[in-house]
């Protein structure tokens, strides 16, 4: 089990319920996150899903854990195998269980992990987190790779921010924060060598059930 006591302070980012911790995770943790991915990945191969209007998305995607998000005509929604294989999802990397339990704070533990993977001209536009049944639940969000350029927003409107999100680096949407509107704008190409080819990984805990 990691153990990431002390807690941090995280940075401040203007929007009440949105945490940010730099750097949470070091190099060997990034590492074996990449390395659980890889293996998850083999199961569940990364896939391009498509909008209920039947327009790709820019990120490739897969999950980890009993269910996963999954996009297409049909709708938005959870469900417990890969669209292309059937298979089930494997399970979430006892790694990100850590992460959840020291920066959720929830008693309740994640069913679902979605994994993006952005390539250097992968985007996502402005979006809330609303496919959940209880949005009491914190989502928590792994950033591994390039660095993200993260747009985020007050869920009832008003002017957007930008914070950069680098390799290591771990934030919550909770409280006020949970259906703030947030996606990503630019991938910095090149901004790490964690990645050999490049490209950023995103791995999103939530309670969909």
């Amino acid at each position: 089990m990691a153990d990431f006591s002390p807690l941090p302070v995280p940075v401040p980012t203007g929007l009440d319920g949105f945490l940010l911790w730099p750097e949470f995770l070091n190099l060997d943790q990034q590492k074996q996150l990449v390395e659980s991915v890889r293996d998850g990945i083999r199961i569940a191969p990364l896939y391009r899903p498509v909008t209920p209007a039947g327009r790709p998305f820019s990120v490739r995607m897969s999950n980890f854990g009993p269910l996963g998000w999954v996009s297409d005509r049909e709708g938005y929604r959870y469900q417990p195998h890969h669209p292309q294989t059937g298979h089930a999802w494997p399970p979430i990397p006892d790694l990100l269980l850590d992460i959840w339990k020291a920066t959720a704070r929830h008693p309740r533990l994640p069913d679902a992990c979605l994994i993006n993977f952005y390539d250097a001209d992968a985007k996502m536009g402005l979006h809330q987190d609303k496919d959940e049944a209880d949005f009491s639940v914190p989502v928590v969000s792994v950033s591994l790779g390039d660095t993200a350029v993260f747009r985020y927003a007050p869920p009832e409107g008003g002017p957007s921010r930008t914070v950069k999100l680098s390799s290591g680096h771990v934030c919550v949407l909770g409280s006020k924060a949970r259906l703030a509107r947030h996606g990503i704008d630019r991938i910095l190409d090149g901004s790490s060598q964690l990645l050999p080819r490049g490209g950023r990984i995103n791995l999103t805990l939530r309670v969909a059930r």
